[in-house]
Protein backbone atom coordinates (compact mmCIF):
# COMPACT_ATOMS: atom_id res chain seq x y z
CA UNK A 1 0.00 0.00 0.00
CA UNK A 2 1.25 3.61 -0.94
CA UNK A 3 1.94 6.17 1.86
CA UNK A 4 0.66 9.40 1.07
CA UNK A 5 2.77 12.86 1.97
CA UNK A 6 0.25 14.43 3.96
CA UNK A 7 -1.16 13.34 7.12
CA UNK A 8 -5.12 13.05 8.01
CA UNK A 9 -6.49 16.69 9.70
CA UNK A 10 -3.46 18.72 8.61
CA UNK A 11 -4.89 20.33 5.21
CA UNK A 12 -5.42 24.07 5.10
CA UNK A 13 -8.99 25.11 5.40
CA UNK A 14 -8.71 28.86 5.75
CA UNK A 15 -10.35 29.54 2.49
CA UNK A 16 -13.52 27.31 3.80
CA UNK A 17 -13.34 28.76 6.96
CA UNK A 18 -13.31 32.79 5.00
CA UNK A 19 -16.20 31.63 2.60
CA UNK A 20 -18.57 29.98 5.32
CA UNK A 21 -17.86 33.16 7.89
CA UNK A 22 -18.91 35.46 4.84
CA UNK A 23 -21.82 33.32 4.11
CA UNK A 24 -23.07 33.50 7.60
CA UNK A 25 -22.55 37.60 7.56
CA UNK A 26 -24.77 37.71 4.04
CA UNK A 27 -27.35 35.70 5.64
CA UNK A 28 -27.30 37.50 8.35
CA UNK A 29 -27.33 40.97 6.89
CA UNK A 30 -30.07 40.35 4.55
CA UNK A 31 -32.29 38.27 6.76
CA UNK A 32 -32.11 40.92 9.18
CA UNK A 33 -32.97 43.68 6.28
CA UNK A 34 -35.76 41.45 5.21
CA UNK A 35 -37.20 41.30 9.04
CA UNK A 36 -36.73 44.93 9.60
CA UNK A 37 -38.39 45.97 6.14
CA UNK A 38 -41.59 43.73 7.21
CA UNK A 39 -41.65 45.06 10.38
CA UNK A 40 -41.17 48.61 8.72
CA UNK A 41 -44.33 48.12 6.15
CA UNK A 42 -46.33 46.67 8.26
CA UNK A 43 -46.78 48.83 11.10
CA UNK A 44 -46.42 51.51 8.71
CA UNK A 45 -49.30 50.51 6.37
CA UNK A 46 -51.30 47.42 7.37
CA UNK A 47 -51.66 47.81 10.92
CA UNK A 48 -51.60 51.53 10.83
CA UNK A 49 -49.26 52.36 13.44
CA UNK A 50 -47.57 55.20 11.17
CA UNK A 51 -44.61 55.69 9.89
CA UNK A 52 -42.51 56.37 13.06
CA UNK A 53 -43.51 53.45 14.84
CA UNK A 54 -42.31 51.55 11.88
CA UNK A 55 -38.92 53.58 12.10
CA UNK A 56 -38.89 52.68 15.58
CA UNK A 57 -38.95 49.04 15.08
CA UNK A 58 -36.81 49.10 12.38
CA UNK A 59 -34.37 50.81 14.46
CA UNK A 60 -34.63 48.79 17.52
CA UNK A 61 -34.68 45.32 15.26
CA UNK A 62 -31.35 46.67 13.71
CA UNK A 63 -29.62 47.21 16.70
CA UNK A 64 -30.57 44.22 18.77
CA UNK A 65 -28.82 42.54 15.74
CA UNK A 66 -26.05 44.59 15.61
CA UNK A 67 -25.47 44.08 19.33
CA UNK A 68 -26.86 40.16 19.33
CA UNK A 69 -24.23 39.10 16.69
CA UNK A 70 -21.46 41.95 17.05
CA UNK A 71 -21.38 42.99 13.73
CA UNK A 72 -18.65 44.92 12.19
CA UNK A 73 -18.45 48.84 11.72
CA UNK A 74 -19.68 48.79 8.26
CA UNK A 75 -23.07 47.37 9.30
CA UNK A 76 -23.63 49.88 11.94
CA UNK A 77 -22.52 52.79 8.63
CA UNK A 78 -24.75 51.30 6.59
CA UNK A 79 -27.73 50.83 9.57
CA UNK A 80 -27.24 54.70 10.74
CA UNK A 81 -27.93 55.69 6.96
CA UNK A 82 -30.60 53.90 6.28
CA UNK A 83 -32.27 55.59 9.61
CA UNK A 84 -31.14 58.57 8.76
CA UNK A 85 -32.94 58.48 4.79
CA UNK A 86 -35.79 56.84 6.23
CA UNK A 87 -36.56 59.61 8.84
CA UNK A 88 -36.13 62.38 6.16
CA UNK A 89 -38.48 60.22 4.27
CA UNK A 90 -40.92 60.74 6.88
CA UNK A 91 -40.38 64.23 7.01
CA UNK A 92 -40.29 65.04 2.92
CA UNK A 93 -43.00 62.30 1.98
CA UNK A 94 -46.03 63.78 3.71
CA UNK A 95 -44.90 67.42 3.36
CA UNK A 96 -45.02 66.69 -0.30
CA UNK A 97 -49.03 64.95 -0.20
CA UNK A 98 -50.00 68.36 1.59
CA UNK A 99 -48.65 70.43 -0.98
CA UNK A 100 -50.48 67.74 -3.40
CA UNK A 101 -53.68 68.01 -1.85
Amino acid sequence: MAQSGQSHGHMDIQGQRDTYSGFLSASLWCGGLVIQGVALLTLAFAIGSGWWAGLAAFVVIGAALGLLFRMSGVYWAVQIALWIVLAIGGVVVPALAGLMG
